[in-house]
């Protein structure tokens, strides 16, 4: 299979050619946002980042975000070199200046700073924090239901890297998705160190089974807030949802399976390791689902 599609798939957007972005306080064009090659997060992946989606001029749970980003700056002992206010205004002049309304996507990347020698010690990082913002006019695009495919590499333990951390180190997560695209398929499905159905190389994973929404326990995935807001919603509306251990058989058998993201909200998957799930095609749970995210969106803008 040739037609590969991914859970960021955007609307092709020529705005995106001329933004603007965040760079250690400044705001420069695209062409002239450049970090060094001594870069701790180039040079070995030292660092964090944050996405966030703006709805209506409104970035959705935006202190969840930040609470996650500076709980991840902590735990890798990283001075962002400014409060959540500070941030936050620097997100907000980057929206500022490139005009943006809606539709729109940001990643925000804090790394260790720029290192005096090629070498790992973190004491080698002497000017401080680089911290950059990257903002693109972001239209979700999935033409079709995504394709999983198991994978060998799974989510570990937090003692070797803690999978709830959003760190700048995601070479398990891309090998895992190459090793997907090999098998023919889109995304990666990943298992947790017992063999239990887990997350995915990108987003987090539920199934629905009889009516119950089903999720990994969470103690081995990314502690994502579209996650847990779905989680929210389905208690809030009465429908069955479970953080358990499942297996790939529960998993084949599911009647929907859907993803869920910053960027893509939720997306529905069509089939796992060659087997269809349901119809193939976005299921009704799923579609319930995203009208009560959309609602959760729109009241988390209200004063």
């Amino acid at each position: 299979m040739t037609d590969h599609v991914t859970t960021h798939q955007a609307a092709e957007d020529a705005r995106n050619e001329e933004i603007k972005i965040w760079l250690n306080g400044r705001v420069v064009p695209k062409a002239e946002a450049m970090v060094s090659v001594y870069d701790s997060g180039f040079m070995l992946g030292d660092g964090v980042w944050e996405g966030l989606r703006l709805y209506d001029g409104h970035w959705a749970f935006l202190d969840e975000h930040m609470d996650r980003l500076f709980e991840a700056a902590k735990a890798i002992d990283l001075d962002i070199g400014m409060d959540k206010a500070g941030v936050i205004a620097a997100l907000e002049a980057t929206r500022a200046a490139n005009e943006m309304t809606t539709d729109a996507h940001a990643r925000l990347m804090v790394t260790r700073g720029v290192k005096t020698r090629p070498f790992q010690h973190p004491s080698l990082s002497q000017q401080g924090p680089t911290f950059t913002i990257i903002m693109e006019h972001s239209k979700p695009s999935i033409p079709r239901p995504i394709r999983l495919a198991t994978v060998p590499h799974i989510r570990g333990l937090p003692m070797t890297q803690d999978p709830k951390l959003n760190s700048h180190s995601k070479l398990n997560c891309i090998l895992a998705c190459i090793a997907a695209e090999k098998a023919g398929a889109d995304e990666a499905l990943m298992l947790d160190i017992n063999g239990f159905v887990n997350t995915t190389n990108a987003c987090n994973f539920f199934i629905v089974r009889k009516g119950a929404v089903w999720t990994s326990t969470g103690d081995y995935c990314m502690n994502g807030i579209t996650r847990q807001k779905v989680i929210d919603v389905c208690r809030a509306d009465g429908i069955p949802v479970y953080e358990r251990n499942y297996s790939l058989v529960d998993a084949y058998g599911a009647d929907e399976a859907f993803l869920t993201g910053t960027f893509g909200a939720q997306t529905p998957v069509s089939e796992i390791d060659g087997r269809p799930i349901g119809s193939g095609e976005m299921g009704e749970m799923t579609k319930h689902i995203r009208g009560l995210y959309k609602d959760l969106v729109a009241q988390d803008a209200l004063p």
